[in-house]
This record gives structure tokens, sequence and C-alpha cells, in this order.
């Protein structure tokens, strides 16, 4: 394929600019997925070659340190309290005290169950005296599960300190060798409040981040290689075990059989991703459009519309939504209304016929979220420079000319983070799906499939019902779909981020 100039290109037809630019990117999938193979393959040597590179520098501290670094191998900080910083060693001993104590409390005995999950569940044994039947609970996979995924953190997060460690004890035989003197425990404290002031305040979020989004996310994920659902539910149930990967075989195993998971998965994640784009586009470029009108030079009363769109953002989104959804009902106001004044002869099937709900839910989630971006557009509006729009209508520009030139450019390069955040984060809408809906009407080609899935359901409504409403309650095939939207959403977010105008020129505009 010959290869343009850009001023070649800019000479095209634009009908030939875009068969080019589509071949040009058809082309490029080959040779990006080959990068992306190499990528990989180079992080996998890079991450042993640096595994490598600690154990050689692990092993060289050990034979070239003092008697005081050699005992740090075995009590952390050791080193650091015989060398005078004793406010590091303390914090490297707490750490070691602080895990052994734990695993003698119970991590062990966690991580010594973690391969089976238990082996003892509960058992009813009967009381000839009371002529009962007594049960009693022995071990608890769920607990098992959960306490294992924590002490495997406890032991990496040991394992990272240590080696700080070992390198603090290199690091300072260094500098007592050079003749310089080492930090004490007041220069430790003024540089956590003053040089390295960042780390001080970004410690708590990343202990937040790994306590309320990795490790529920580990745990998550471990879900899915078990066979924990309502039957199976670890203690007062049957003890729930390993399984492997058969929770991802029955959500993806194509069979011809009635209960076929895999066109449900398929079907759903279709309108996922068709809901996902329209509740983004649509909610972006209309309420840029009424933003645009509000701002409009001429416009009288711009406080008063702008306060009407606020207000209805004030109002709970819960109500507005289950109201409305009682408004489009089969005897709601509007098939009412609509009987009443003889413009129907029949109700219309809002929520009953699938094409009919999936328009519904995406005209009322503009109603919902134009609102939103109607206050975050009108300030970016008012930054726009009004020369450029002066200079465009002297070269003659006409109103479609300006938008499609200036407004929208500058508009897409400063909310293309927020237009990938919307997109991930209605993929994840639960609150629209669910509150109009409820995910119906119910899919009639899936009988047997848990959570009676419907044509609007997302795979987080889905989710959600698989759990709450189904019997038995299949956390594991949750779990695996949980797995899926946190792959697709990842993949999204990654490839469009990092082809984004505003993360690759972020200089354009300044």
């Amino acid at each position: 394929m010959k290869k343009y100039t850009d001023l070649e290109y800019l000479q095209l037809p634009k009908w030939k600019r875009l068969v080019y630019t589509l071949v040009c990117f058809v082309c490029a999938i080959p040779s990006g997925i080959w990068n992306f193979v190499k990528k990989i393959f180079t992080a996998v040597v890079g991450f042993f070659k640096a595994i490598g590179t600690e154990c050689a520098d692990i092993y060289f501290t050990f034979v070239n340190g003092d008697w005081k670094t050699r005992v740090s191998f075995v009590v952390m900080g050791f080193g650091s309290i015989a060398r005078g910083q004793i406010l590091r060693g303390l914090l490297f001993l707490a750490m070691e005290i602080i895990f052994v104590v734990y695993m003698f409390a119970g991590g062990a005995h966690w991580m010594g169950q973690l391969m089976t999950l238990g082996t003892r569940g509960p058992e009813k044994v009967y009381d000839p005296i009371m002529d009962v039947y007594n049960t009693y609970y022995h071990d608890n996979s769920f607990k098992i599960l959960l306490y294992g995924v924590l002490t495997i953190f406890f032991i990496v997060g040991l394992i990272f300190t240590w080696r700080i460690n070992i390198k603090q004890n290199k690091i300072s035989q260094q500098i007592l060798a050079s003749g310089k003197k080492l930090k004490s425990g007041k220069d430790d404290l003024r540089s956590l409040v003053d040089d390295n002031f960042h780390a001080t305040l970004l410690s708590l979020p990343l202990v937040g981040i790994l306590v309320f989004t990795v490790m529920p996310m580990v745990f998550m994920i471990l879900v899915a290689f078990t066979n924990y659902d309502s039957l199976h539910n670890g203690y007062t149930n049957n003890l729930f075990s390993w399984v492997g990967l058969e929770s991802f075989n029955t959500m993806f195993n194509w069979t011809g059989d009635n209960v076929n998971y895999s066109v449900t998965f398929g079907e759903i994640l279709s309108w996922t991703l068709i809901w996902a784009f329209f509740a983004t586009f649509t909610n972006y470029f209309l309420g840029m459009g009424v933003a645009m009108m509000i701002n409009k030079k001429g416009i009288k009363w711009k406080k008063f519309w702008r306060s009407c769109l606020v207000m209805t953002v004030a109002v709970p989104q819960f109500i507005s939504l289950m109201y409305v959804s009682k408004m489009f009902a089969n005897n709601g106001i509007v098939n009412g209304f609509l009987l009443d004044m003889k413009w129907i002869s029949e109700v219309l099937p809002f929520w009953t016929d699938v094409n009919w709900a999936r328009v519904m839910v995406i005209i009322l989630n503009v109603w919902v979220g134009i609102p939103y971006l109607m206050l975050m557009v009108t300030g970016i509006l008012m930054n726009i420079p009004q020369d450029l729009y002066e200079s465009a209508k002297i070269d003659g520009a006409n109103a479609w000319q300006q938008y499609t030139k200036i407004t929208l450019p500058y508009m897409l390069f400063v909310t293309g983070p927020y237009l990938l955040t919307s997109f991930t984060g209605n993929m994840n809408n639960f609150n629209v799906i669910f509150l109009l809906t409820g995910g119906g009407p119910n899919m009639t080609d899936v009988p047997g499939v848990l959570g009676a899935p419907g044509e609007t359901d997302l795979l987080v409504t889905w989710l959600f019902k698989m759990i709450t409403t189904s019997e038995p309650a299949a956390y594991n095939l949750a779990s695996v779909i949980g797995i899926m939207v946190f792959v697709v959403v990842a993949g999204i977010s990654l490839v469009v981020y990092n082809v984004m105008p505003s993360i690759k020129n972020e200089e354009d505009f300044q």
C-alpha cells in the first residue's frame, strides 16, 4: 500500500482519507499484536532478570556485610539499631514481631488449610438424653479463603520490608565506610514531613487501596475457582472446595443444551457495550448542546435555565427512576393518558418489549445525565478563547464549522479522560437499569440459566441477580462474570487511554 505524506493526505478527498485511514488501521493490527506480544515477553524477561539481580545483591550483601548486617537477615532492624538509627530499626523490628504474632495466632493455621479450604464440615450428632440432633460446626471455608489471602499479603509485605531492611544495612555500611554520618531519628522524622512528604501523604491511600480494592479483587478471582454457592457456603451448609476451571467451563462452553451460559453471556455483553456507547455519547453531545445553547449570546434568563437543570440533580436518582418506571408501566400515567386521548388503541409495551425497553432506558438515561454534563461543559466552554471564534467568523466559517473545528476538538481534548471513565462507569451502571426495568423483559431463549437474565440486563445486574434471586446462589459463576467485566473494562480503558490526544499530546492546548 502506498504511504502518503501529510501534504498528500490533506489533498485527498474526504472519502479517500477515510478509506486510507481504515486501511492503515487494518494493516497496523498484525504489527500491533506482534508488538504487544514482544512487550509481554520483554516484561517477563525483565521480571526474571530483576529477580536475579535482587538475589545476587542479597547474596553479596550477606557475604560482604559486617556482623550487624548479617544478624539483620534474621532479626530485622538489628543493624539499624546497632548503628544508632533507633527509629528505623524499631519500625523494621515491629513489622517482624507483628508478622510472627499473627502467624502464631492463626495465620499459619489458615495457610495450612488454604489448599483444601477445610476438611470437616458441619455434622449432626444425636443427643440421646435430649433426644435431639445437635449440629456442630467445624471448618469454615469462607474464613479459610479470606484469611488465607490476608496471610499471603502479610507474607508478601514481610518479604518487601525484609528486602528494604537489607538494603538499608548495605547503604548504612557504605556511608560509614566513606566516613560520613548516618541520619538520626530526628532527621528521618524531618524527612517524612519535608523531602518525602509526598510518600507520607500517599501511604494511607495506598494502604486503603490494598485493603479495600486489591484484596477483595484477589478474593473474588479465587472464588471463581471454587464451587462456592448457597449449597456450599463453607460453614452452615457444605464446605466449598477448589474446582479449577470448572466455573469458566460452565460459563463459556458452547453446547447445544438448554442451559447455555455462553449464549447468555454473549448476548448480555453485546447489549452492555451497546448501552455503554449510547449512554455515554448521547449524554455527552446533548449535554454539550444544552450548555452551548444556554451560553449563547442573547439568551435571556441563563441562571434560570441552569437552575432548572440543577434542581433535577438535587432530586435523589432512586426516587426519579422509580417514579418514571411506574409512569411508563402498562397501567401507568403515560399509557392511561394516551388511551384516554384515543391516540392509541392498546397499551404501548414500554417495559415488556425488548426494543421498546432498550430504547426507553437510553432515552431516560439522557434525561438523568444531561444536567451533569451541562454543568461540567459550561465551565470548559467559558475557557475557550473567544478570539478563535472571531477569527473563524472573519474567515467565513459557519456555526457548524466553528463547532467541528474549534469547540469539539477542544472539548474532546479536555474531556477525553472523562469520556473514558463515563464509558466504563456506564458498563457498570446498576441504578438506571435495575430501577427502570429490573433487567426485563426476561429472556425466553435461555431457560434454566441462573439469575433469570433479562433483555436489558447488564453484566453487573445479571451478576447481582445470580447471587440474590437465583437458587442456588452461584457466587462462583458471579465471580467469573465479575472477572470478565474487569477484563473488558480494563482492556478498553488501557487501549483508549493510550491513544487519547489529551494523553499523547498534553502540550497542544497549553
